[in-house]
């Protein structure tokens, strides 16, 4: 048997060394030299932050947060602010780093106090994701937290930012969160966070009956 016809040896990816290139106070950039499953190595441009805790799998979280209040539509609560690296206003959820001995769930309350002004309860935590793994090993979890709007903080709630934090709280009604986040779109130059309209496409589905679901074309 000749060597073109011997069979490939699937390897397993592994990581060889990681070098640095650039830091700054938040990130840093890397030459990530690997094995890829053929057994060649390679090297590739990573960017990792420089906030992640010791020993910790997650950098910071995300919080899905349904405003829910007697005598209204239960509202999803979203953040309008000014990212540098786009250059314009993003419509995002509510988010931030994980500080120094504080759970994902701990981060996620005090974020959208701080954000948003409102105090929720948490109803559920998704496992460690990725946000970008193709740049970046900045990894997040998704917390879900429900408001009671009945309460009397969160009837005016007030929000508790930072010094260079400029942070517009957003209600859209979660029965038609993809129509009203479009509209929004088109009303606003605004550039929409991936989570959020993922979460919105889902939704727009969920509301659907299963007859008046689309049937794909063959």
């Amino acid at each position: 048997m000749s060597n073109s016809d011997r069979p490939e040896v699937a390897t397993t990816p592994q990581i060889v060394k990681e070098e640095p290139i650039a830091a700054g106070k938040w990130l840093k950039l890397e030459n990530t030299t690997y094995v890829d499953p053929a057994g060649n190595s390679r090297v590739w441009e990573t960017v990792k932050r420089t906030t992640r805790q010791p020993n910790a799998q997650v950098d910071g979280v995300g919080i899905i947060a349904f405003l829910k209040r007697t005598l209204h539509r239960d509202c999803v609560v979203l953040v309008k602010q000014f990212r540098p690296p786009l250059g314009g206003y993003t419509l995002e959820f509510p988010a931030g780093l994980i500080d120094e001995g504080e759970t994902a769930e701990a981060a996620a309350l005090r974020e959208l106090k701080e954000e948003t002004g409102y105090r929720g309860e948490v109803v559920g935590v998704t496992p460690v994701t990725c946000l970008d793994p193709g740049l970046s090993n900045c990894t997040t979890q998704i917390i879900l937290v429900n408001i009671n709007g009945d309460e009397v903080e969160n009837i005016n709630p007030t929000q508790q930012l930072g010094d260079g934090e400029f942070v517009e709280v957003v209600h859209l009604p979660l029965d038609e969160f993809q129509t009203k986040l479009d509209d929004l779109l088109k009303k606003e130059k605004l550039v929409v966070d991936s989570k959020v309209y993922i979460f919105a496409m889902g939704m727009a589905q969920a509301f659907f009956k299963p007859r008046e679901l689309p049937v794909l074309k063959q």
